[in-house]
């Protein structure tokens, strides 16, 4: 993983400070909207927006990694928080 780990322990406390409820919800809410070609994928970047990571991504973490290597941390983040 290309992520800096003070740059991950970032991403990982304001996904997890969403709380493992609303994420579940917000997994049901994709499922049942039924758009979602990989609903997995779109519950880890839509919990990226709801905690308001995109400015802390574009000032600390694109300027060494892109999308894959975010995908990467977020996937093993959603797993610490909600499990696999």
């Amino acid at each position: 993983m290309k992520i800096r780990p003070e740059h991950y322990a970032h991403l990982r406390d304001a996904i997890a400070a969403l709380g493992v409820d609303l994420l579940q919800k917000h997994r049901e809410f994709i499922i049942d909207e039924g758009r979602a070609k990989d609903i997995d994928k779109r519950l880890r970047w839509d919990a990226l927006y709801m905690a308001k990571l995109t400015p802390y991504l574009c000032a600390n973490v694109y300027a060494y990694a892109d999308d894959t290597h975010v995908d990467t941390a977020l996937r093993k983040i959603m797993k610490e928080i909600v499990g696999p």
